[in-house]
């Protein structure tokens, strides 16, 4: 039975290579010489990644994080995948700290709502919800592309990608 996955996860590697990029914007640029401004990726565990923005003002705090958004656009990630909702916490000598989450894998939640998005549009496939993903199964291969447009257009806020296609 043709299948594939929906799932939410970033490139690991060019999420890598524009945080490099980012730092080495920041460290060339004259508005930020002599600062501590910076961008660290953690990553605590498999599914849970977070980017830390260092910097010593509000005004350099959002530069570096227009600097971190374009670099991320150059490499290809979807700026969705950073929450930047937090708000910046004072450390020592007065530098900002802002701790922004990088989303992986589908929540219970988003999984629900795909599913009723599909039931809603009486589409003829199946879904279930997989740990981090959410199979969609159904008897044609086109009724699979429709679903994966119907979840694209419906979930918009959401950077979702389709792997394992399987016809």
């Amino acid at each position: 039975m043709p299948s594939f996955d929906a799932v939410i996860e970033p490139d690991l590697v060019e999420l890598r290579n524009a945080v490099e990029q980012a730092n080495k914007e920041i460290g060339t640029r004259f508005d930020f010489k002599g600062s501590s401004a910076q961008v660290d990726l953690v990553e605590a565990s498999a599914k849970q990644r977070e980017l830390t923005l260092w910097a010593d003002s509000d005004f350099q705090l959002q530069q570096v994080r227009d600097v971190l958004l374009a670099r991320l656009a150059k490499r290809g990630v979807d700026a969705r995948f950073c929450d930047f909702s937090a708000t910046p916490q004072k450390m020592s000598h007065d530098k900002l700290k802002l701790a922004v989450p990088v989303k992986s894998g589908v929540d219970a939640d988003t999984a629900r709502k795909m599913q009723a998005a599909l039931k809603a549009a009486k589409m003829k496939v199946q879904a279930q919800f997989q740990g981090d993903a959410l199979r969609v199964s159904g008897a044609k291969r086109d009724e699979l592309q429709a679903a994966i447009a119907l979840l694209r257009k419906e979930l918009h806020e959401w950077p979702l990608a389709f792997n394992n296609f399987r016809p």
